[in-house]
């Protein structure tokens, strides 16, 4: 059982990096086959490759983390630190999603009347996609690729709340409790 979890542990984190790797030559490349996208001028689709490009790096850290502590220690409970780090990036992730928003009006209001409209539909799908991996993290797991997931799905018809929105409410049950017995952090 301990093999199967570290495996799944280890693949989630190196899918998480090698999608981190691949997104930069990806669209190098699509800006150098189709230029007319002007995707290196847009705004927008910088801070849209940021976010998620930060968003999966804060998965792999997640994932890694898991996987470590599962070697060491036996436990695949994340360890407290790095549960809070990433609640303090789910915050700052929030806000980069709203500036994205506002980065998209600015260009859209800089370009006019001369919309690069593909290159912001690319900007805008990269967005989108970072949204969804932000919801994936932090609040509904919204990937189903194995059995036991899937078979999650089919029986209870509503998905899954993610591992480390999981994590987010222990570690809120922990600060509970300190403050109850007036302990401090």
């Amino acid at each position: 059982m301990k093999k199967t979890i570290e495996d799944r542990l280890t693949y989630l984190y190196k899918g998480e990096l090698f999608s981190i790797i691949g997104f930069i030559p990806i669209s190098g490349l699509i800006q150098y086959t189709f230029p007319e996208l002007h995707l290196f001028a847009l705004s927008s689709f910088w801070v849209s490759l940021i976010l998620l490009e930060l968003l999966l790096l804060q998965g792999s850290y997640y994932w890694y983390s898991k996987r470590e502590r599962l070697k060491r220690e036996n436990s695949s409970i994340t360890p407290v630190h790095v549960v809070r780090r990433l609640h303090r990036f789910q915050k700052i992730n929030g806000g980069i999603i709203v500036l994205a928003v506002m980065v998209f009006a600015v260009d859209v209001w800089r370009w006019h009347p001369d919309y690069p409209v593909n290159g912001l539909k690319v900007s805008g799908f990269l967005f989108v996609f970072a949204v969804l991996e932000y919801i994936n993290y932090f609040y509904l797991q919204l990937s189903y690729d194995n059995r036991s997931d899937v078979q999650y799905l089919v029986r209870n018809k509503k998905l899954k709340r993610s591992s480390m929105w999981k994590d987010f409410q222990r570690i809120k049950k922990i600060n509970l409790y300190s403050k109850e017995k007036g302990e401090t952090e």
